[in-house]
């Protein structure tokens, strides 16, 4: 009986303890701590437990903590409830605890390692705080310059409350101020909607009134703003009409961005769907998203450009700061789905000249109707007079994209039978242009209109294609087969082009049916226009030589090979047969014209270039015919050149170098490109040092040693008078000197070299 009267005093006195005001607990380390408020408690070491009283009116309430660390070991802290029972554990900087019943529970804050240290404490409440801002109707709007506040060092949080319609799409301003500032919107039912940390969009779900408790995540005291505009039936935007194409100075738009991330709308109503296009310039580190009035996203810069609407009615622009800098920007949205604006209607025709359009505003966009038949390939050449850049794409009558996308064929097929528009700006716009321009070709690839007709022409014969303008030549293919399709203009230098078929595909000319077809020059270049005041010939041969002169591979004093360039693009060919395994090698005189020179075996194939002529020697696997082809180098004028096949492996029949001062003389000049010399196997060191002067006439030389299975060593540059040291192979060797083409003497010899 005594123990149980014991046991009963003792649950009473626990009980009063627990509902008993304790002392206030800015006066100690613990007692009594009110919502809202801060303690800061300047010590506590070892197992101390500093017991705090927080009483809650309302049941299923959530605390708010906030336990910051000074100096000294991390604190933590742990919540019991009115009946003794544990509830939650906190550590330091902001956190939070759900409770259960009313009533008043205890916070008992410890030093998770013992030693030494101080902290601040502070709690608010969730369904009882100790105070609660109201967010106006009037805070939504991007008008609004948004709620200031400041969070005092160690402070668990500012609450806001705010009404909005459930399904409001809002876009949640970064707090900014010092550190980390986020906090959670709840709805009615205490169930979480959106987190504010950085600047991001939030759809409202469930019920309102909705709740934020804001705080700084680890206690710093630091101002903030907070902003939350509704983007959907945004209000506070500026109006925009949608803009016709060409000037736009009566619909353009102005933003203010003045730090990163920050934003602003601007609002437009249009009558009937369509697409349209956001105007900013390009080089400002601006990103702009369009929504419904619903809030929901329908394109953005970095997605889908430009923007379809789907139906009549009201849509929002937001526009953000990427820059660190202040941003201020000019902005207009041009209606692709109408025609308003538009330049006259122009042709397919390759024949007609450039369009020159010009430009008097960084948002402006141009735009160029055309027709066309369904499956028509359409291409689109733009590019600017002055440095810039052209951004251009082909829409339909709704202001759609006919070819979004990659594709590997060149222009764009167009589905139906109709008007087309080519729509196009300058990207880089200078603040104090006041007018650029730049041209534009719209053209049909597929049954090319306004081409010169050019025939396969012959080699060693001036081009097929005469002199003459217009970007496109049409090709007549006769005889099925391989052929060379190229561009000169009237200095040698070359425009590569494309070749086409009836369809406008790109095809390759090495592999041509009988039929026509399209060459145009850069045709898949788009960002390029040439235009009727280039003039060029085209070089259209078959890729296998017919009708060439015969020659022969001689030794290496023979007689070389004539010829002469009449004309630009012209390509000259001489029919050669050298003996099947053997090694050739390509002498040139050291002056007049070097132009590119290959070899070709009975196929057509290309078996040695220029660089394996001149630098190494050419093998000779197959038998022949073989077929050697020149072409002028670019930039050189007509002339004449002369040139050698030599046979440079086995036992040529040149005389002995012997060593030493006397050496011997070479001579070159007319027939004769190259002097020959040869050294016996037994009669040369590892290291030879070779020396060449010229004793007569102009003029330079260049040295080669050849080793018996015909491999170039030892390759020079021309001089009238050098030193070098080879390293040479073991065995027979032959020492070619090439001279100019005029008559020129050169005493050579040669020493071992160290």
């Amino acid at each position: 009986m005594r123990k149980l009267l014991l046991s009963i005093l003792a649950a009473v006195l626990a009980a009063t303890t627990l509902t008993s005001t304790p002392a206030s607990a800015a006066e100690s380390c613990g007692g009594s701590l009110a919502i809202g408020d801060i303690v800061r408690c300047e010590s506590i070491s070892g197992s101390q437990e500093h017991v705090y009283f927080v009483s809650v009116p309302k049941a299923n309430d959530v605390l708010y903590t906030m336990l910051t660390r000074g100096s000294g070991e991390s604190p933590q802290a742990r919540v019991t409830g009115p009946n003794g029972a544990g509830v939650c554990t906190f550590q330091s900087d902001a956190g939070r605890c759900q409770l259960k019943g009313a009533g008043t529970y205890k916070v008992i804050v410890s030093l998770y390692f013992q030693g030494s240290g101080d902290y601040t404490l502070g709690v608010q409440s969730l369904k009882s705080p100790s105070s609660c801002a109201t967010l106006p109707a009037s805070f939504f709007s991007f008008a609004s310059t948004g709620q200031a506040g400041a969070l005092p060092a160690g402070a668990p949080g500012d609450c806001f409350r705010f009404n909005q319609p459930a399904g409001s799409v809002l876009r949640l301003w970064s707090p900014k101020g010092n550190g980390d500032i986020q906090g959670d919107i709840l709805d009615a039912d205490l169930q979480p909607v959106c987190q504010i940390r950085y600047a991001q969009y939030c759809t409202l779900t469930g019920a309102g009134p909705y709740r934020l408790n804001l705080a700084e995540y680890y206690g710093a005291e630091t101002p903030y703003t907070l902003r939350m505009s509704r983007v959907s039936n945004a209000a506070g935007c500026q109006v925009l009409r949608t803009a016709p194409f060409g000037d736009v100075t009566a619909y353009e738009g102005t933003g203010s961005l003045p730090q990163q991330q920050d934003i602003t709308c601007h609002k437009t109503h249009v009558a009937a769907p369509g697409t349209l296009a956001v105007r900013i310039h390009n080089d400002q580190s601006v990103a702009w998203t369009v929504y419904d009035d619903a809030g929901k996203p329908l394109c953005s810069k970095w997605g889908q450009e430009p923007c379809a609407v789907p139906a009549a009615g009201d849509y929002t622009v937001i526009s953000e700061s990427q820059d660190w800098n202040p941003v201020s920007f000019r902005i207009a949205l041009p209606a692709l789905f109408r025609n308003t604006g538009c330049a006259p209607a122009t042709g397919l025709t390759w024949a007609t000249a450039a369009l020159v359009v010009s430009q008097s505003s960084a948002v402006q966009t141009n735009c160029h109707p055309f027709r066309a038949d369904a499956g028509d390939r359409v291409v689109a050449y733009a590019a600017p007079t002055t440095y810039n850049e052209v951004r251009k794409t082909i829409v339909d009558s709704t202001g759609a994209e006919v070819c979004p996308g990659y594709s590997d064929q060149d222009g764009c097929v167009v589905p139906a039978t109709g008007t087309y528009r080519v729509v196009s700006y300058l990207a880089d716009w200078n603040a104090e242009w006041t007018e650029q321009t730049y041209k534009l070709q719209v053209r049909r690839l597929s049954q090319a209109a306004g081409c010169p007709v050019v025939r396969p022409g012959a080699y060693n014969a001036p081009p097929a294609g005469a002199a003459g303008p217009i970007r496109c030549r049409t090709l007549v293919v006769t005889e099925p087969g391989a052929y060379t399709v190229r561009a000169f203009d009237a200095e040698n230098y070359e425009t590569y082009g494309q070749v086409y078929d009836g369809a406008g595909l790109k095809v390759n000319a090495r592999d041509l049916p009988a039929g026509r077809y399209t060459f145009v020059l850069n045709g898949g270049v788009t960002n390029s226009v040439i235009d009727n005041d280039f003039t060029y010939v085209t070089s259209f041969l078959p890729a296998q030589p017919a009708g060439c002169p015969a020659g022969t591979v001689d030794g290496l004093t023979g007689a070389p090979w004539h010829a002469e360039f009449t004309t630009a693009g012209e390509v000259l060919c001489r029919r050669l047969d050298p003996p099947n395994s053997s090694r050739l090698a390509l002498l040139r005189p050291t002056d007049g014209l070097t132009p590119d020179t290959y070899l070709l075996n009975a196929a057509g194939e290309r078996v040695c270039d220029l660089d394996t002529l001149t630098q190494y020697g050419c093998p000779i696997a197959d038998a022949g015919p073989y077929t050697a082809v020149a072409q002028q180098d670019e930039g050189a004028a007509p002339g004449a050149f002369a040139a050698a096949f030599a046979r440079v492996d086995g036992a040529p029949d040149c005389p002995s170098l012997p060593a030493g001062a006397d050496g011997a003389t070479a001579r070159t000049g007319g027939d004769r490109i190259a002097a020959c010399f040869t050294i016996p196997a037994d009669q040369h060191a590892g290291r030879e040092t070779f020396t060449w002067q010229r004793t007569a006439g102009e003029g330079t030389a260049r040295l080669a040693v050849f080793s018996s299975d015909g491999i170039r060593y030892c390759r020079t540059g021309a001089f009238p008078d050098r030193t070098i040291t080879c390293a040479l192979p073991a065995g027979p060797l032959t020492v070619v000197l090439e001279g100019p083409s005029t008559d020129a003497a050169f005493r050579l010899t040669r020493t071992a070299a160290p």
